[in-house]
């Protein structure tokens, strides 16, 4: 399950470099450039908690929550987009997080669902 830590740290990194060049490419100006980063930093901790044994189980189940929090505001916040966002680099950062979480929350749910297949198998 070292697959998913890592896999969890990775897209944690690329939330975290979304969030930084989104603020960086905007002059710095709006704090909310950052949002990415701010659901990516927790991810890049979690990952590296799962890797405990006894952390596991708990610490995959919150990533996966906050990836679906994240989702769903990126998603919502994307949908807003013609009233909303003002610049061409917000609907990409928002679009580049939808996809980057959906992706996540996918491969959560596989994961999930494997581990249940293991653990039924050895019983």
């Amino acid at each position: 399950m070292t697959g998913m830590s890592s896999t969890t740290m990775l897209f944690g990194g690329l939330l975290t470099a979304l969030g930084v060049a989104s603020y960086v490419l905007t002059g710095a100006v709006s704090p909310t450039a950052l949002i990415p980063a701010w659901f990516g930093l927790p991810l890049v901790v979690l990952g590296y908690l799962s890797r405990s044994e006894a952390m596991r189980k708990h610490a995959m189940h919150a990533a996966a929550t906050i990836a679906l929090v994240g989702f769903g505001g990126a998603v919502f916040s994307l949908m807003r987009t013609p009233a909303g966002p003002s610049s061409a680099m917000a609907t990409f950062s928002q679009a580049a997080m939808v996809l980057l979480m959906a992706v996540f929350v996918g491969l959560c749910v596989r994961s999930f669902r494997d581990a249940r297949r293991a653990r039924s198998a050895r019983a």
